[in-house]
């Protein structure tokens, strides 16, 4: 009865520790080379198996190998039951250097692998001699073979100038167009239209009105006429105008009243009723679209 006890006591403690051998983890490593030249590749394993679903905890990618180590290359591949980490590098100093122990968190308990030594060897000797296969061979060129080599700078330097002048063109001709009679003629009548849309007339606002029905008809006369009535007093633009002769004799007489008017109405010394301001309204607005005609004349006039 003893003996059997004894028998079993030790079947059971058997399969205790033949079952703690094969479910606990087992970690190992591997370096494929100990002696490596500058720059040459070398290959660092880490292998965890028997890991039952546990986390593993280990240095973060690209910062487990010491500084002189560069990683080239750091893939981690991962089962329930197996992880392995495979590190690719290269040292480009010479000398003898070491991998230390990694250390392993599998779930809670902490395992370390085994150090390494490295040594980076220089395979290139002093005496060594580089010589080139064929000595240089001087070699004329002609016109194509340069032409080949800097065709390109010269297209890109040739379509950089005729865009530079592209851009000076279309920049003088959008002046052009824009200073030109009818496109003023166009502008002053949207402003026109503009300022009758918010119904200074229909309101009795005269000084509103007339404040900025002087000044787009001063502006029109600037830009139209190449007279500087948006500068000028009123008595001085009136004298202008006439000595000028560009604008006819009824348009002046019209102009004249008008600003006159104008300055009386902003100095509170005339009050004109909608009648008065609905007809000088109309005035400058057949004026505006009349005036290539004045323009027209006034050339004639000048070519004679």
């Amino acid at each position: 009865m003893f003996r059997n006890t004894n028998i079993t006591k030790f079947t059971i403690v058997s399969f205790i520790l033949f079952f703690q051998l094969f479910s606990s983890q087992t970690l190992g490593s591997r370096l494929d080379k100990n002696t490596l030249a500058l720059g040459e590749v070398g290959t660092f394993t880490i292998n965890i198996s028997n890991l039952n679903g546990k986390a593993v905890q280990i240095a973060p990618k690209n910062e487990l190998l010491p500084f002189h180590f560069e990683e080239i290359k750091d893939s981690i591949s991962t089962t329930s039951e197996f992880y392995e980490r495979t590190i690719t590098f290269a040292v480009f100093e010479e000398g003898k250097y070491t991998i230390p122990a990694v250390n392993v968190k599998v779930g809670g308990e902490i395992y370390n692998t085994i150090p390494y030594e490295i040594e980076v060897i220089n395979t290139a000797k002093k005496d060594d001699q580089i010589s080139d296969i064929m000595n240089n061979k001087k070699v004329d060129l002609q016109f194509t073979d340069y032409w080949e080599m800097y065709k390109w700078y010269v297209l890109a330097g040739l379509a950089i100038i005729a865009s530079i002048f592209a851009i000076i063109f279309i920049i003088k001709y959008a002046k052009k167009q824009k200073s030109s009679p009818k496109i003023t003629t166009n502008l002053t009548l949207k402003e026109l239209n503009a300022l009758q849309k918010k119904k200074y007339i229909e309101n009795n606002e005269f000084r509103s009105f007339y404040v900025e029905f002087i000044d787009i008809t001063r502006n029109f006369i600037a830009t139209q006429y190449h007279i500087p009535a948006n500068v000028l007093l009123t008595d001085d633009l009136i004298n202008l105008m006439k000595k000028t002769n560009s604008i006819s004799p009824e348009n002046e007489k019209a102009l004249e009243d008008i600003f006159l008017r104008g300055d009386l109405v902003k100095f509170a010394k005339t009050f004109p009723d909608q009648a008065v301001m609905q007809q000088d309204f109309e005035i400058v607005k057949l004026f505006v679209q009349n005036s290539t005609k004045d323009l027209e004349l006034d050339t004639l006039r000048n070519g004679v």
